[in-house]
């Protein structure tokens, strides 16, 4: 479980509730009919623009969010380097043993695709169109929840204007203004926490975990190519090195020590 995330989320909601809670009843702050507009039409307008399949597939990409490991891509480097020496010194026939041991699926499809004897151009072909089919597929949750995410504010202008016009339609009856005045503001204050503190943080994280993922496929992509071209195990460490940050390779450093 992504702890930031948890936390982040968890910290949000928790700063709004303390605010609320010091500067009145929390039971003034909950309003049926502004949540009714504001999540209501948030998820119909997910709805109207994406088909029923897309909605509820992002389920997924959500769960990935807070449940996802991280990407290590210094492991992956040294593991594939252990795999280029075996390659090296008995063959690549030797990793056929080592495939289901990697924990890797697409780590394991690349393995036996080399095993196999596939053209290297055939490899990279099917491995970066499986890559380019799972970025399409991340990029489509990110946008629907950055949909969400614009969408929740204005839902809650609709409501503020609904209540605004309850309002005004009732200034002879002095009890109905405080909740047309209710309505107002807090369809307003839901739109708001709804895309700031939910749907576009979550489009962040997503964003963030597919450039991790995209990293670590294509560091796997160019480690099979180069051990089945029978690359000294060195030279495919410094190949692979150079797809990571200054921080990324200290620690890789300092996990080999």
């Amino acid at each position: 479980m992504d702890i930031a995330t948890v936390l982040g989320i968890i910290g949000g909601f928790g700063l709004i509730l303390v605010s609320i809670v010091f500067g009145g009843p929390l039971g003034i702050f909950i309003n049926i009919p502004s949540m009714v507009i504001v999540f209501g039409g948030t998820i119909a307008s997910g709805l109207i623009n994406y088909p029923l399949s897309d909605m509820l597939g992002i389920i997924g990409p959500i769960k990935n969010a807070f449940f996802n490991k991280d990407a290590d891509p210094g492991g992956l480097i040294e593991q594939i380097i252990e795999f280029a020496t075996i390659a090296r010194r008995e063959g690549i026939l030797a990793l056929e043993g080592k495939v289901d041991d990697s924990g890797d699926e697409f780590l394991q499809k690349s393995i036996q695709l080399a095993i196999d004897g596939t053209a290297p151009e055939l490899i990279k072909d099917i491995l970066t169109t499986e890559v380019a089919f799972m970025e399409d597929r991340h990029a489509k949750g990110q946008a629907i929840l950055e949909a969400l995410g614009g969408a929740a504010p204005a839902f809650g202008m609709i409501g503020t204007l609904i209540g605004l016009v309850q309002m005004l339609a009732g200034m002879d009856d002095p009890s109905a203004i405080g909740a047309g005045m209710a309505t107002a503001l807090l369809t307003t204050l839901y739109g708001s926490i709804a895309s700031n503190v939910v749907f576009l943080p979550l489009a962040g994280i997503l964003k963030v975990r597919t450039a991790s993922e995209l990293l670590v496929r294509e560091v796997t992509i160019e480690g099979i190519l180069s051990i089945q071209s029978g690359d000294n195990p060195r030279a495919v460490e410094q190949k692979l090195k150079a797809f990571l940050s200054p921080s990324q390779r200290e620690l890789m450093e300092a996990g080999k020590e």
